[in-house]
C-alpha cells in the first residue's frame, strides 16, 4: 500500500475552520525564462522567488513550516537565507530534507530536468514526500512526473496557480489542483499558508488542464479589451468613461476592472496559449479566438514586447494602427 502524505508528514495543529472543512480521512525555446530550477522549498515547501521574494520573511514565520531553498541564481536565495531559510546545493539536496517539495518552473522541459533528470527530484525522494508541481505546463508532463513519483513511493499533485504577483505577496493565491482526492484536504490546508483557494480539478493533469484553459480565455478577453479600447478612442471617446460604461455592462471582465498591470510577461502568455494550442490540436478541439490570440502574443515576443506585461497588447495594437 502507497503510504499516505499524513503518514509521513505532520502538518501543524488545525484550526476551527480547518478542521470543519477537512474530509475524513513541449515546449517553444523562443518563449522560455532562463533555464535552472528557480524555487523555494521547505520541510514542506518549495516557493518560486519572483512570486514571495518580498515577502520571504513572512512565510518563514508561519508556523510549522522551515524553508530550505534552492535555486541556480544564488542572488535569488539571499532573501530566503536573510529570513533564516537553509540554503541547499541542488534540487536532490532539497528533497532529502525536506517532506513536502513544492516546484514552480518556467517549462515542460525544466519541469522534467528537476525532476527527472540526474540529480534530480525522483532521484532522491523518499517514500511518503508530497510533491506539489505549480509549473504551467502541458498536462503529460504532469502525468509523466506522477507516474515516477508513485514508483518511488512519493505523492505528487500539479498545482498551478492564479493570481500573480500581488495575490502571491498577499498569500491569496488560487491554486489549480490536480490529484488524488484521498489526499486532497490535507494539500490544501497546506497550499492555503501561501494561497486563499484551492480548488481540485480532477486526476494528475487536470490543474494543467484547467490552468490552460483559464490562461486562454484571459489572453483572448486582454485582446477583447485592448480592441475594445483602441476603438472607443479613435471614436472620440473619453477612455475613462467608455471603462465606466464597460465594467458596469455587459462587457465587463477581470481585464477589464481587475487586473493590475506588472505580473505577467507577455513570453509567457505566449507560452500558455502555445501549451492551449498544443492541447487543442492533441484534442481535436476547435479555438479560433484562442490560436489568433497565440499568434499576435507570438509576433508581440518576436517585435520586442516579450518582457513587457501581456496588457500591453493595447499599446501593441495601438501602435500597429498608426
Amino acid at each position: 500500500m502507497q503510504p499516505t502524505y499524513k503518514d509521513s508528514f505532520k502538518i501543524p495543529e488545525p484550526t476551527a475552520k480547518s478542521k470543519a472543512r477537512r474530509s475524513p480521512t513541449k515546449d517553444n525555446p523562443e518563449f522560455e525564462s532562463p533555464p535552472g530550477a528557480k524555487g523555494v522549498v521547505s520541510p514542506h515547501v518549495i516557493y518560486h522567488p519572483s512570486f514571495i521574494r518580498t515577502n520571504a520573511g513572512a512565510h518563514q514565520k508561519q508556523p510549522g513550516h522551515k524553508l530550505v531553498v534552492y535555486d541556480v541564481f544564488p542572488e535569488a536565495m539571499v532573501p530566503f537565507k536573510e529570513a533564516g531559510a537553509t540554503i541547499c546545493t541542488s534540487p536532490g539536496d532539497v528533497v532529502m530534507r525536506s517532506s513536502c517539495v513544492i516546484t514552480m518552473l518556467p517549462s515542460n522541459a525544466h519541469v522534467l530536468q528537476v525532476y527527472q533528470g540526474e540529480g534530480g527530484i525522483l532521484e532522491s525522494v523518499k517514500r511518503g514526500t508530497l510533491l506539489i508541481d505549480s509549473s504551467t505546463v502541458d498536462p503529460s508532463i504532469a502525468k509523466a512526473v506522477a507516474a515516477g513519483a508513485d514508483r518511488q513511493g512519493a505523492l505528487f499533485f500539479d498545482a498551478p496557480v492564479s493570481g500573480g504577483i500581488m495575490a502571491a505577496a498577499s498569500a491569496k493565491l488560487t491554486f489549480i489542483v490536480g490529484g488524488n482526492s484521498a489526499e486532497f484536504a490535507a494539500v490544501q490546508e497546506l497550499l492555503q499558508v501561501m494561497g486563499s483557494r484551492a480548488v481540485l480539478c480532477g486526476p494528475v493533469g487536470s490543474g494543467q488542464a484547467a490552468k490552460i484553459c483559464n490562461n486562454m480565455l484571459l489572453g483572448v478577453s486582454m485582446i477583447g479589451t485592448a480592441e475594445a479600447m483602441n476603438l472607443g478612442i479613435r471614436l472620440g471617446l473619453d477612455p475613462k468613461k467608455l471603462m465606466e460604461v464597460i465594467n458596469s455592462c455587459s462587457g465587463r471582465c477581470w481585464s477589464s476592472d481587475v487586473y493590475n498591470p506588472g505580473g505577467f510577461a507577455s513570453r509567457l502568455m505566449a507560452k500558455d496559449l502555445s501549451l492551449a494550442q498544443d492541447a487543442a490540436n492533441h484534442s481535436q478541439s476547435p479555438i479560433p479566438l484562442g490560436a489568433l490570440a497565440h499568434q499576435l502574443y507570438r509576433i508581440m515576443v518576436l517585435s520586442g514586447w516579450a518582457d513587457k506585461d501581456f496588457s500591453s497588447v493595447y499599446e501593441y495594437i495601438k501602435e500597429e494602427d498608426k
